[in-house]
């Protein structure tokens, strides 16, 4: 099959187009025809520097496929999977869970401490075909374009709950949404546009601020030309609003909680520009804020996205389609910040 894969980390010049081999199937996993596979920017880190993916290029010595965004068809069976045929049109729930921990018990798998990521510690979708375990297969019907589908897992599913499930976002809430171009700020701007709720979105360009717009901001804001927690401030009468969704991380740190309202939620997914942000504590315990971690999200959550994307009730934003060949492209577009939306590559 073709792939795109290094065997080494580094910069976009470790990903080469070659010929590898079909993955083996072992117990109770399905093969997979790759139709489309998102990009995001974990993959960018992942070529770079991430220490899970230095320790397994160590251990087995063989390159490495990034992709955890797959969409497809069942190419093969293995073991006995009465609800999954050969041609099923499939999307891949990116998390590999321990499914006996208390967490996955619970229904929790996104907290299970020994999870695994498709295209993470596994080999994943910049490639012709990837093998998957069966019951990560979820079916989607012909409303559901390959693209599309691909696009929910990681960006929209975490967006979903951050939102939805973390922050209880409902009709009527202001929300602040940071990098409103990227892809958890689109898939952001879109669930709170579904929701009910005021938005207030940044972005780095007058062209992504009108995007952000057309797809449901109501008030847009260019972080680099002024402090967005003043603009804020002015647009809410000095109230603030009542969710923000952060995930950028120490860059903004302040300015989102001095954004928060009086019993405000921030909701936290990502630390792209540092891992350790201050809080002045008074004032959060005098305003009754809530500041909470988020990450990924269920399965049973990513089923109710595709629910809602088949009903055309929520429609992914693409920004381009690359063929796989051009992956290195694809991580250009999302190092410099260039797309609105989701990048995919098809095969």
């Amino acid at each position: 099959m073709k792939a795109v894969a290094f065997l080494e980390q580094g910069e976009i010049e470790v990903l080469q187009y070659q010929e590898l081999d079909n993955p083996p199937l072992g117990n109770d996993e399905i093969l997979v025809k790759v139709k489309a596979c998102a990009v995001n920017y974990l993959d960018i880190h992942a070529r770079r520097d991430r220490p899970e993916i230095k320790q397994k290029l160590e251990e087995t010595g063989t390159p490495h496929i990034l992709g955890s965004d797959i969409a497809g068809e069942i190419a093969d069976i293995s073991g006995n999977q009465p609800h999954l045929k050969i041609g099923d049109r499939i999307l891949l729930a990116p998390c590999i869970p321990c499914g006996v921990c208390s967490d996955c018990v619970r229904g929790y798998e996104n907290l299970c401490d020994t999870q695994e990521l498709l295209g993470f510690q596994t080999n994943g979708g910049y490639a012709e075909y990837v093998k998957a375990p069966a019951k990560n297969a979820i079916p989607i019907t012909d409303t559901l374009s390959f693209i599309e589908a691909s696009a929910l897992p990681i960006a929209y599913l975490t967006a979903w709950h951050m939102l939805i499930t973390r922050a209880q976002l409902s009709a009527g809430d202001d929300i602040l949404i940071l990098g409103s171009g990227g892809s958890v700020g689109s898939a952001g701007l879109q669930i709170a546009k579904l929701v009910g709720a005021r938005i207030f979105a940044t972005a780095s360009t007058q062209e992504k601020l009108e995007r952000a717009k057309q797809h449901g901001a109501d008030v847009t804001i260019n972080y680099k030309d002024v402090d967005f927690s003043e603009v804020i401030l002015e647009e809410t009468n000095g109230r603030g609003v009542d969710v923000v969704l952060e995930h950028v991380g120490a860059a903004t740190w302040e300015q989102s909680i001095s954004s928060l309202a009086k019993n405000g939620r921030l909701v936290s997914c990502g630390v792209t520009t540092g891992n350790i942000g201050e809080i002045n504590i008074r004032k959060m315990y005098q305003k009754q804020l809530t500041i909470m971690g988020s990450a990924l999200g269920t399965t049973k959550e990513l089923r109710q996205l595709v629910h809602l994307a088949e009903q055309r009730r929520l429609i992914p934003i693409i920004d381009s389609t690359l063929p796989l060949k051009h992956a290195a492209k694809a991580h250009q577009l999302l190092e410099s910040r260039r797309n609105f939306g989701k990048v995919c590559l098809i095969p």
